[in-house]
């Protein structure tokens, strides 16, 4: 028989070794909690990508801000202008001081580099003493800033206006630019979902041009959708004014139109009316559409045309730059999305 006094000691040391030993154990298996760690660390890197961003900066120059010419068509004269001013006044005109200050700084960025491409063009310029015009048919929408002190009073000029400026001070002298060279900054409304290609629609193709997705401007822009209800006859006699030799039978047009072709954008590119075959794009501009990417329904007496999009669709859409903006990315992404391959500069 064993002595009673070993045999009551380790009795005692294992009381107090087994619960030791327990908590350790248990210890390190608290400590590797798999699902915790990879939860931490989702969300770490999502900080750190956060914090990436807000640390982009394209600011590398602090010079002063060149003076251009600038022709103004409302009062039939050239005046000398700073181009930071002036692009206030373009930002103004082009788009919704409404609109997130992202948008807003992408917008300024693709006109000032739609100004220093013009620049680029030299004497190809229909106003040759001039560098761009304030016609938006021609170059960019221009309003003055007593125009828009007239028109929208002190209180926006204090809120909304002091935005437009913001916009534009953030992002002095940063272009966007091609293999080195300022390229050309075309933009538009409101897509159908996709951007088009720039040859699909102007002829002519440009590498920074191409077709993307653009998927926010459903969810947020008003004008993604739109529809003309017009009569058989009204339709015809449109077409036949237009085109002197179409022959069409009002009262057989599901059998007589047919869309042929579509852009890489979803816009009709050639259609089919009577023995006329007609770009999608002139189908537009008889009918007052607002884009070429329309569908249509045939009805007795009547057609009903379903307009997706607003705009030509080439290069930015201003509504698809909003709806990036509100789900967080910044202007240099925006820019970085609608112009492919190309690169920011900061010039001055």
């Amino acid at each position: 028989m064993k002595n009673p006094l070993i045999v009551l000691a380790s009795v005692v040391v294992c009381s107090i070794a087994i619960p030791i030993l327990t908590s350790v154990v248990s210890y390190d298996s608290i400590e590797v909690t798999p699902k915790e760690d990879k939860k931490t660390v989702v969300v770490t890197k999502q900080i750190v990508k956060k914090a990436e961003k807000k640390l982009t900066s394209y600011e590398t120059i602090n010079k002063k801000s060149p003076t251009i010419n600038v022709y103004n068509h409302k009062l039939g004269k050239t005046q000398k202008m700073d181009i930071e001013e002036y692009l206030c006044g373009v930002l103004a005109g082009e788009m919704s001081s409404e609109f997130s200050l992202e948008a807003l700084k992408a917008q300024a960025v693709a006109a000032r580099t739609f100004v220093m491409y013009k620049e680029n063009q030299g004497n190809s310029n229909k106003h040759k003493n001039a560098v761009v015009c304030t016609d938006f048919k021609h170059c960019q929408e221009y309003k003055s800033y007593d125009e828009l002190k007239s028109k929208n009073g002190k209180n926006w000029m204090k809120n909304s206006y002091s935005k437009i400026q913001q916009a534009v001070k953030e992002t002095k002298g940063h272009i966007i630019t091609y293999n080195d060279e300022p390229i050309l900054t075309l933009y538009f409304s409101t897509s159908s979902g996709k951007t088009e290609n720039c040859e699909e629609v102007f002829s002519k193709a440009y590498p920074y041009l191409k077709s993307v997705e653009s998927p926010y401007d459903k969810n947020y822009s008003p004008k993604y959708v739109s529809a003309l209800q017009i009569s058989n006859k009204d339709f015809v006699d449109k077409f036949k004014r237009s085109y002197g030799g179409v022959q069409v039978n009002e009262n057989d047009l599901k059998n007589e139109i047919k869309i042929l072709e579509r852009s890489n954008g979803g816009s009709v590119d050639k259609i089919k009316i009577g023995n006329k075959e007609i770009k999608g794009t002139d189908v537009r501009s008889i009918l007052n559409l607002n884009s070429a990417n329309f569908d249509i329904k045939f009805n007795e007496n009547y057609l009903d045309i379903v307009v997706k999009g607003y705009g030509h669709g080439v290069g930015m859409s201003q509504w698809g730059a909003e709806g990036m903006a509100k789900e967080g990315h910044k202007y240099y992404e925006i820019l970085s999305h609608y112009y492919k391959g190309t690169q920011i500069k900061d010039l001055y």
